[in-house]
């Protein structure tokens, strides 16, 4: 994902635009995204402040575009509304035609398009700047899920339109699978959620949410009350120990350090040998499973990891 700084981070001016109305979803005039449905709505200046403080519940994606001077950029709303309702509430995706509301572009300071930013808690971040292909924004969706989840920001949005809207209750927002985990993470109760997730892949090995849940589960658990400074303190005085370097890496994932832990561990790999180089080598798999196997760190991991084994 291609991510760079507004002019004045984390700035929005709204004081030329109106309150709030009552938070219902706006019809989608003629133009918006196909893909609007029960997670996305059209932003317009009546909706937009209340959809920021939507963030406070579960992260809100801004979708910027403009399909008269950047076509593909309508057709990244298109495939970020499909990607979003496929996490079915884990992200409310607003719809921002700059031609049609462009106050809110200015108050927004965007820079250009295609951009889509991250609210959460309140706090917007630009997430990417370019057209990606719909898989890309999966992937990408995805890891953003998983790094969120790593957090503790486990809350989900309910459906916006359609028959679900009035059937689907608050307790019903959050997939039932996953409810007992998230819960759990919510509380702070990280080997519950580590056992949660575990129950989960034994009843269904192939729940791919489920292992990227239990990965970063594990992470959290092996880094409770890990004093950061000294554990990187430790690893620089003790490059071959695998426990110094296993858990520097896992609190560089925490912090969003992706390939720093990668480096580290396939460096670790190449140094070390027999029953450590093999610790190494499985505590690395892990991390990929907690990014997720198509991201294409991952990819360049698993290469690199082949060339430090072979």
């Amino acid at each position: 994902m291609t991510q760079q700084p507004f002019s004045r981070p984390g700035a929005i001016d709204l004081s030329g635009l109106g309150r709030p109305a009552p938070s219902a979803a706006t019809p989608a005039p003629t133009g918006a995204p196909a893909g609007a449905g029960s997670y996305s709505v059209v932003v317009d200046e009546q909706n937009f402040q209340g959809l920021l403080e939507q963030s406070m519940t579960a992260p809100v994606l801004l979708a910027f575009y403009s399909r008269t001077r950047m076509p593909e950029s309508g057709q990244l709303a298109d495939d970020l509304a499909t990607v979003v309702g496929e996490h079915e509430g884990r992200y409310l995706l607003g719809l921002v035609d700059i031609d049609a509301v462009p106050q809110i572009a200015q108050a927004m300071q965007i820079p250009s398009i295609p951009l889509v930013v991250a609210v959460v808690d309140g706090r917007p971040m630009p997430l990417l700047q370019d057209a990606l292909p719909i898989d890309e924004l999966r992937t990408a969706l995805t890891q953003v899920g998983q790094q969120l989840t790593a957090q503790g920001i486990t809350g989900r949005h309910q459906p916006r339109s359609g028959a679900a809207a009035g059937a689907v209750g608050e307790e019903d927002a959050v997939d039932p699978r996953y409810a007992p985990a998230q819960d759990a993470l919510a509380a702070g109760d990280i080997d519950r959620a580590v056992a949660e997730y575990q129950k989960l892949l034994d009843a269904n090995p192939a729940d791919v949410e489920a292992a990227g849940g239990l990965a970063i589960a594990k992470v959290m658990q092996r880094t409770q009350g890990v004093d950061l400074n000294q554990a990187r303190a430790a690893a620089a005085e003790n490059p071959d120990d695998v426990d110094a370097q296993t858990l520097v890496a896992d609190l560089d994932m925490l912090g969003g350090h992706v390939e720093d832990a990668f480096t580290r561990l396939v460096n670790l790999v190449a140094r070390t040998s027999d029953k450590d180089r093999e610790k190494a080598r499985d505590h690395l798999l892990g991390l990929f499973a907690a990014v997720g196997n198509d991201d294409p760190r991952v990819l360049a991991g698993r290469r690199n990891l082949a060339s430090a084994l072979f």
